[in-house]
């Protein structure tokens, strides 16, 4: 009896192995980009890169910030693994003062489906 389940295991072990399913795994250069000290009126945007580091698709299912002075965009394609992807992200640099905002990304990524990143600076007055 022993000998029969040992070569159950033996036959069925690879295929559980390779049964396992795959997915995708981000990693972001950076999770905060500090806009420093800019001026009112100037360019807003920054981006946000990322790689697909896992080896399935990687799906950013959606993204959304903490107010409205923060616009982000996300990819509509899914990443393939090995690729690199962008999330472009407007700041509305017409609001003087010091800011700290958060945009939220949405993802497939079993273990990190939701992800925080940062952006903040000083817009000085004219």
């Amino acid at each position: 009896m022993k000998k029969v389940v040992i070569f159950i295991l033996l036959i069925f072990a690879p295929l559980g192995l390779s049964a396992q399913a795959k997915a995708p795994m981000i990693s972001f250069e950076t999770e905060t980009i500090d806009y420093g000290d800019i001026a009112k009126g100037s360019d807003g945007v920054r981006t946000f890169v990322f790689e697909n580091k896992g080896d399935a698709p990687l799906e950013i299912q959606g993204v959304g910030s903490s107010c409205g002075c923060t616009i982000p965009k996300k990819p509509e394609a899914p990443i393939a693994p090995g690729e690199k992807g962008e999330i472009t992200v407007r700041y509305d640099t017409n609001r003087v003062g010091v800011f700290r905002k958060t945009v939220t990304v949405n993802t497939n990524v079993v273990s990190t489906s939701i992800i925080a990143l940062k952006i903040k600076g000083n817009v000085l007055a004219n």
